[in-house]
């Protein structure tokens, strides 16, 4: 029975990849409403899940693609890939639009820079705490402050390792529970109770799915205004760190 299940596994393997990611999902979302009442946001979770069972597949196996390496998960490999990675960011960005952008002002629009700007110095100054010198994985990490997405994406585009974009991917995602259960804490003490405050406050955290669950803690009605300037952060973050963040951090630090 077993050899069967490996046949049909190893065979199919992108069919099996996306009833695992299913799953995975599934699982996230059902133990953020049962364990955390939506405050950790279900994609926050499943993202942990995903870097659990990457580290057994690479411990099991002695590998370095994560559960990839075994082969009847090696599907995950191709779904996990830069292909559809870049079209699911592409996919999220059309979904903002830049007349509800607009409708934040000035404030709304520079808070994207500020916050962009402001959570990749952060980044660096971490990095740099930890011993990381050189310019790519500077770079890297600092992007993967802004968000889990932006991380990756720049790793990718400058060359850094898979270990740096592993420690971007962790920055974003700690980044995106902390705003997850401190907006609904910090919420009365900043005025956050209306569209145009929420506008910039996703403006400035841009971490969507982080924003997205504390706002939902907050006020259900504040998410749309929260979630599109965080959707067009991502989108300026994945412009602005391989190129010119990138060219200042280097000229920098080499």
């Amino acid at each position: 029975m077993f050899e069967i299940i490996s046949k049909v596994f190893t065979d199919n393997p992108l069919i099996v990849s996306f009833a695992i990611v299913g799953a995975t999902m599934y699982i996230a979302y059902f133990l953020s409403n049962k364990l955390t009442k939506g405050r950790i946001h279900g994609s926050a979770i499943a993202i942990i899940l995903g870097l659990m069972l990457a580290y057994i597949g690479g411990v099991s196996t002695g590998g370095t693609k994560g559960l990839s390496d075994i082969s009847i998960f090696a599907g995950i490999g191709l779904m996990g890939g830069g292909m559809l990675r870049d079209f699911a960011i592409v996919a999220t960005s059309f979904g903002a639009s830049f007349d509800e952008i607009k409708k934040a002002g000035f404030s709304g629009v520079a808070s994207l820079f500020i916050g962009v700007v402001l959570s990749f110095v952060i980044g660096v100054i971490i990095a740099l705490m930890f011993g990381y010198t050189d310019a790519v994985s500077l770079t890297t990490i600092g992007a993967g402050t802004a968000t889990y997405i932006v991380g990756p994406v720049t790793g990718a585009a400058i060359g850094a390792s898979s270990e740096v974009i592993t420690i971007s991917i962790a920055a974003g995602l700690v980044k995106s529970i902390l705003t997850m259960i401190g907006t609904p804490m910090v919420a009365k003490y900043i005025g956050l109770n209306n569209p145009r405050s929420a506008m910039v406050y996703g403006g400035l955290l841009g971490t969507t799915s982080g924003v997205a669950g504390g706002l939902a803690a907050t006020d259900p009605k504040l998410v749309p205004y929260g979630a599109v300037t965080a959707t067009f952060y991502t989108g300026l973050g994945c412009l602005m760190a391989p190129s010119v963040l990138f060219l200042m951090t280097k000229a920098i630090f080499g």
